[in-house]
């Protein structure tokens, strides 16, 4: 159960430079955490020594502002006397649909299913055995998805954040304006992996190429160009992530990030009728305290503890085949 979940956006702070400038993110942590985590008490009705346990995010992220959240939540639990819990973003984000759903019950999940997270610093398709244990099985050779909405959403004065304009715009748009290219990973170690490089190119250097028909009247329309750049974006995911589907035998995927949000990327999912999809609510997608709060509840029931020397790393051991969240 959430009692509280404030989110402290920064994007009207970030908006004018199209993207997230990593000084002005961790100065505005530092001015609002207090703030924020005193919102979050009152909210649930509850005084500081009321809390069991505290815990931050460690990695990956950006470096000034996971320092911010891990030494406040250090202090805080060193001050109490209680246990910390560096949790993984990433990890945390595939919990999210957990905490809050609807449909199927996520939480009656057993292991192993299929998880997929798509962020603007991460895509990521892989097998979850456990909450803390995922093997990688595709991921992206050089742009991330949310990466790929901004650029194009940049160029082209659309807005920000990328994701939440395209998709809106996408909307009244037609998807078959352009036909945009899929990229060819051909060699065996990429069948699961994707690349948003050629697709961004596309998009930005060489519209007319791909255009389908001659140019109207009046020029390209933005809503055209978002759609069809939305489509083949969506298509080059699930593209990888089917083949993961094909590959393990699993037909649950459990969805996270800030991607999970397109509404083009949930209606195509829910055309497999033999797949089943869960995807946290709107409100669980992006960066948001509640989830690491739920995941690190299940490091504290199986009595895991961090230690409070622990920091925090931009990156986790390159997200490569391999990986455990701690």
């Amino acid at each position: 159960m959430i009692l509280s979940n404030v989110v402290a956006t920064q994007i009207p702070f970030h908006a004018e430079y199209n993207g997230v400038v990593p000084e002005i993110a961790s100065r505005m942590h530092t001015e609002w955490i207090s703030r924020v985590v005193q919102e979050a008490l009152d909210n649930a009705s509850l005084r500081p020594g009321d809390v069991d346990a505290v815990a931050a995010t460690a990695h990956p992220g950006l470096l000034g502002s996971l320092l911010v959240g891990l030494s406040f939540a250090k202090a805080f639990a060193w001050a109490k006397n209680i246990p910390f819990i560096a949790v993984d973003h990433m990890l945390a984000h595939l919990y999210a649909s957990r905490l809050v759903y609807s449909g199927p019950d996520p939480s009656t999940t057993e292991y192993p299913f299929l998880g997929l997270l798509v962020s603007g610093g991460h895509t990521i398709i892989c097998r979850a055995d456990n909450f803390d244990d995922i093997t990688i099985l595709g991921t992206t050779i050089d742009d991330a998805a949310g990466e790929a909405f901004d650029k194009v959403s940049k160029h082209y004065g659309f807005g920000y954040p990328g994701g939440a304009v395209i998709d809106k715009l996408a909307k009244t748009g037609n998807s078959n304006s352009f036909n945009f290219p899929m990229p060819n990973l051909h060699k065996g170690d990429h069948r699961c992996d994707v690349s948003y490089s050629g697709l961004k190119t596309a998009v930005v250097n060489q519209l007319a190429q791909f255009r389908v028909g001659p140019e109207p009247e009046g020029g390209d329309r933005s809503e055209d160009i978002a759609a069809s750049f939305q489509k083949t974006a969506v298509e080059i995911l699930l593209r990888a992530l089917f083949r993961a589907v094909e590959d393990s035998g699993l037909s649950t995927i459990i969805a996270g990030g800030g991607v999970a949000a397109n509404s083009y990327l949930r209606a195509k999912a829910a055309e497999r009728q033999d797949l089943r999809f869960v995807f946290p609510p709107l409100e669980l997608c992006g960066d948001n305290g509640a989830m690491v709060a739920g995941l690190a509840y299940k490091y504290l029931a199986s009595g895991e503890r961090s230690d409070l020397r622990a920091t925090a790393s931009a990156r986790v051991r390159s997200f490569k085949r391999q990986y455990k969240g701690r």
